[in-house]
């Protein structure tokens, strides 16, 4: 597996458009992260009224960005971690289960009991710290992740709202109630921090 770093600080958008060109050319599985500026980003079969805080996104300078796979709506700010996998293979469903492996191995080998759901979500305890999604072109895959390290719950709780139906299957009564950040589970320090050792234990744990 690559791992590669992309230009920082770019928009949201910019990223999910880097993923969309490098699975037309991709010769080997490759993995790398990003941090983006307050952002939600919502899914290819979402509708962006019913899924986002429009006024809250206004009023704070909150992107509001919609992505080629599917899935749940996520917000994104400076203490989360986007990672993105792209491989060659049109085999979708084992492209996403080797990605799952890789992050929750590496988390594991951090310190944290990571372990994957059959919605495709990670979590620590009983709460989730991590979203994946998915999509498949005819040259390959893009498998991506939201990773909850120290995002401010506050304004992901403001900035998107899942319906009450959806948060019910959950056994929950608010976003907040579902998630964590992983660093009050275990402080690796800031969020480069981790993300240098996230990348790290990925690149060197390939069966995890």
């Amino acid at each position: 597996m690559l791992l590669t770093r992309p230009i920082e600080n770019l928009p949201l958008e910019d990223y999910l458009a880097l993923e969309a060109e490098m699975v037309k050319t991709i010769a080997e599985p490759t993995l790398f992260t990003w941090v983006v500026d307050p952002t939600v980003i919502y899914g290819r079969h979402q509708c962006r009224e019913q899924e986002v805080n429009e006024a809250y996104c206004a009023a704070h300078g909150v992107r509001v960005v919609q992505r080629q796979s599917g899935g749940g709506c996520v917000y994104a700010d400076r203490g989360n971690l986007m990672v993105s996998f792209v491989s060659p293979s049109t085999h979708s469903q084992e492209v996403f289960d080797e990605f799952l492996r890789l992050l929750s191995g590496a988390l594991r080998e951090m310190g944290y009991d990571a372990v994957t759901t059959s919605h495709n979500d990670v979590l620590v305890g009983d709460r989730k710290v991590a979203g994946t999604a998915c999509y498949t072109t005819p040259t390959g895959t893009v498998v991506h992740a939201s990773m909850l390290y120290d995002i401010c719950l506050e304004a992901l709780e403001q900035a998107i709202t899942p319906s009450e139906a959806k948060l019910a299957k959950h056994a929950v009564s608010s976003v907040r109630q579902r998630v964590r950040n992983l660093r009050e589970i275990r402080d690796l320090g800031d969020i480069e921090s981790f993300r240098a050792e996230l990348e790290a234990q990925m690149a060197n744990c390939p069966n995890k």
